[in-house]
């Protein structure tokens, strides 16, 4: 039998090595990410609270990642258009984006065409967001155990304005409801600012919404009975949690940063590095401090397993609260 010697077998083994090389796609090769700019979807308005915390965040990770970062703003369906522009991106990590955790959610109620768990590359879990029950300044109910009260005595007429069926706020008012043993009747809207328009303007009862009520709190223009985190927000501490009056329920709704699905394992690490540092400046806990949304950092790999485990929880409450019926009904 022919031998080959140690130093023809390390020829032969570099060269073809090289050769699988060549075959890669010049995006799956890593080695000099990134070499152009780098776009970042964010599935938010421009101006808005997400918006500013993501751009402040970009502006961080570019000076790690030698390349600029740039905030390409795809609004809509409740940022799943965002999302499903994400999954769909080349997987070569100049695409990448801030994902809501809601997809979890969404794409079990048919609104994105995207599988959370399988279709994106987790590279950081952010922030979360600061969620309340507000109430005009002369309104009845003084705390949240007066609006149980009322409500438990009258089943269906208290209303409470939304930003919309299946999201945050009305899957985690509802959830309270189902915690306090009441009925409350929830009114969607189309966003966020058109809901506290009418609470500001007497047209509900209570306002659900993340922190768009704090300016106005502050200014004595509406009144806060409860907030939904784990513990007091420190801008508000005076301000009880629904979890310290009694009721299960911690609603952060944390949003994450990712790529699509087949990113290069190498191009991951470097993405995971660079939002790992950005996270933990103090420029972008300055601006998270600013709205109201406390910092929840989770590299890739964890965020992906709290994915899974939200999605989980999710599935559940879809069927609890019959949410794919609520959205039929529109």
């Amino acid at each position: 039998m022919h031998r080959v010697s140690p130093d023809r077998r390390r020829l032969l083994t570099a060269s073809a090595a090289g050769a699988a090389g060549l075959l890669l796609p010049a995006w799956a090769r890593a080695d000099d990410y990134p070499s152009r700019p780098i776009t970042f979807i964010c599935p938010w308005p421009a101006g808005g609270t997400a918006d500013a915390s993501m751009r402040a965040i970009c502006q961080v990770a570019a000076r790690t990642l030698k390349q600029p970062v740039t905030v390409d703003n795809r609004a809509g369906a409740a940022g799943m258009i965002g999302a499903k522009a994400i999954a769909a991106a080349k997987p070569d990590g100049y695409t990448i984006g801030q994902i809501p955790i809601s997809v979890t959610r969404f794409s079990q109620l048919g609104s994105l065409q995207a599988d959370p768990r399988k279709d994106f590359t987790y590279l950081a879990r952010t922030s979360g967001q600061t969620f309340g029950i507000a109430v005009q300044p002369d309104s009845k109910f003084k705390t949240l155990h007066d609006m149980v009260a009322h409500a438990k005595a009258n089943p269906g007429k208290v209303t409470y304005a939304h930003a919309g069926v299946g999201g945050a706020t009305h899957v985690g008012m509802e959830e309270f409801a189902m915690a306090a043993g009441i009925q409350l009747n929830a009114i969607a809207y189309k966003g966020g600012s058109a809901a506290l328009n009418d609470t500001l303007g007497g047209q509900v009862d209570m306002l659900a919404d993340s922190s768009s009520w704090a300016p106005h709190v502050e200014a004595g223009k509406l009144r806060l009975l409860a907030t939904w985190g784990e513990e007091r927000t420190p801008r508000f501490k005076d301000t009880p949690t629904l979890k310290e009056l009694g009721y299960k329920v911690v609603v952060d709704a944390p949003n994450g940063i990712g790529a699509p699905a087949g990113l290069p394992p190498e191009v991951e690490k470097r993405l995971r590095d660079a939002f790992r540092l950005a996270v933990q400046s103090e420029e972008f806990k300055s601006v998270a401090a600013k709205i109201d949304a406390p910092v929840m950092y989770l590299d890739g790999p964890d965020y992906r397993k709290y994915v899974g485990q939200v999605y989980d929880r999710e599935t559940q409450l879809i069927e609890r609260l019959k949410l794919k019926e609520l959205l039929a009904k529109g």
